[in-house]
């Protein structure tokens, strides 16, 4: 299902990304003026592994879920897309095929840039090679940075970071409690232990102990963070 025009808050969600906004005016309106939007139901495919690359992407509206298929045939997630984030650069700058399946995560909204308009921006704004270098960077930082939690923090720190992470990206303010915070983006808890790589009982057993410790609240339509102080502490300390 597609529809020309973003919302105001879907254009709000595009300018105000972190990397978006650092670009300069003539950058961000030759970019928007030559991308398309694109919409999808929750579920929707929007690119498999294997694809050639056509286009670059920006998650406007809901997640973009990034998954991989097990030697067994079961997809596992490896991370979300929030509102804000490009995506897509690399298989158009090396030119292989996408290494990943993406799929909308609720209804989603992505604006998309074809990849001959995208060589012909590189062309016109030197600027954005610098800018895509920074991105990359990030990118690598975080990569190494998941590593490194991986190996090193206890399961309920790396939890703690991750529902640190949910609320900045997809939280929701309590209209009854002001220090409470919903995470607006729907996770199984099976698809929350895959970006932990943990099995689902050992991060059910950590939510409920988080629970108890009045933490968060776990509800029928997701998570409750009722004390985010208490979850940075989670992220510093040895457990």
């Amino acid at each position: 299902m597609d529809d020309p025009i973003l919302t105001i808050d879907e254009r709000e969600a595009i300018n105000s990304g972190r990397w978006f906004s650092t670009l300069s005016p003539s950058l961000r309106h030759d970019i928007l003026r030559c991308a398309y939007v694109k919409r999808f139901k929750d579920g929707g495919l929007i690119a498999a592994r294997g694809d050639p690359p056509e286009e670059w992407i920006a998650c406007a509206k809901g997640a973009v879920r990034v998954s991989s298929t097990s030697i067994s045939g079961k997809q596992i997630t490896l991370t979300y897309v929030e509102p804000g984030i490009w995506f897509g650069d690399v298989s158009i700058f090396d030119g292989d095929r996408r290494t990943h399946d993406t799929y909308a995560h609720g209804e989603t909204t992505i604006l998309c840039v074809a990849k001959a308009d995208f060589k012909k921006i590189l062309a016109t704004h030197v600027e954005l090679y610098e800018a895509l270098l920074r991105l990359h960077a990030r990118r690598i930082r975080q990569l190494y940075g998941l590593v490194e939690d991986l190996n090193t923090l206890p399961l309920r720190a790396r939890l703690a970071k991750q529902l640190l992470h949910l609320v900045r990206s997809y939280g929701i303010s309590s209209l009854s409690n002001s220090d409470e915070m919903r995470i607006g983006l729907q996770l199984a808890q099976e698809e929350l232990a895959q970006l932990l790589g943990a099995s689902r009982q050992r991060v059910n057993q950590e939510l409920k102990a988080m629970e108890r410790d009045d933490i968060i609240r776990i509800e029928p339509a997701g998570l409750i963070v009722r004390d985010r102080p208490a979850l940075m502490r989670l992220t510093e300390i040895d457990i």
